[in-house]
């Protein structure tokens, strides 16, 4: 398995220091969502990258619809790479879906995780209306209307869906997103929308004893602010919120720069 996954999903790592520090995309992009924070810790870090197995650029006859019905599969995908790659202890940014990854791993293998940073992070992306006290992205109905326009045209989809995403202002960030979401085979593309909105994480948040950093922007169209909160409140350990002042569901993208310096920080603490 080792040697296996490791060139399947295009594992690099770079830099050489001492401490190992882990960069796992979300749904749309790959690892190249993070070429633009890369430079600022590759001379104090073994930085280790990666591709989900969802990524357009992993052959897709890697991705297996029976395995990846749920987030486990992806959990495996990460804990086999850090094994093959003999890593006993790192730091984790995960953004998205991968944050979600991320923390399901730390509750498995807590001794691997020294800390989390979660960006863009969400234990569940909809709500219900018996949902009381969560206050998710989307309504059902909002996400059913999703779901209807990925298969009837992708690619108008993906145009309307890319720049609503990055939210902010800039558009190399929403170029860079559409490619990277025109590189994803359309019914692989539907099929990890809908295991991502019918996850529901909010159980085992409890369960995560390693300390976490949320990382919050502001009027993300998946990711309310109210979901930071809950999140804070409901981790079973130490966890922070930073309120990131950028906008949008993706600010490695539109905001590389200073989201490298909010990591930073937050990898300092």
């Amino acid at each position: 398995m080792g040697n296996f996954i490791l060139d399947a999903l295009n594992v690099r790592v770079e830099g050489s220091g001492d401490k190992v520090l882990v960069f796992a995309h979300g749904f749309g992009t790959d690892q190249s969502a993070w070429q633009r924070i890369l430079p600022y810790f590759t001379r104090r870090y073994t930085v280790i990258l990666y591709d989900l197995v969802c990524a357009g650029s992993v052959n897709p006859d890697h991705f297996d619809f029976r395995r990846y019905t749920t987030l486990d599969a992806y959990v495996d995908d990460l804990l086999h790479i850090l094994d093959a790659l003999h890593v006993t202890s790192c730091a984790y940014v995960g953004h998205s879906i991968s944050a979600m990854i991320g923390m399901l791993a730390a509750i498995r293998r807590p001794d691997l995780f020294t800390n989390l940073i979660l960006v863009g992070a969400s234990p569940r992306f909809s709500r219900f209306l018996n949902d009381k006290d969560y206050h998710g992205g989307f309504e059902q109905a909002e996400i059913e209307e999703v779901f209807s326009a990925m298969e009837a045209n992708y690619e108008a989809w993906v145009n309307g869906f890319a720049p609503l995403a990055v939210g902010a202002d800039v558009p190399t960030a929403v170029r860079e997103f559409t490619r990277t979401l025109f590189n994803m085979r359309p019914d692989i593309s539907l099929f990890v929308c809908r295991t991502v909105f019918n996850s529901d994480l909010r159980g085992i948040l409890g369960l995560v004893k390693v300390p976490c950093c949320i990382m919050q922007t502001a009027r993300d169209v998946s990711v309310p602010a109210s979901v930071a909160t809950y999140m804070k409140e409901h981790l079973g350990g130490r966890s922070t919120v930073v309120w990131l002042d950028t906008e949008g569901h993706l600010p490695h993208l539109s905001a590389p720069s200073y989201l490298a310096r909010q990591l930073d920080i937050a990898l300092s603490q």
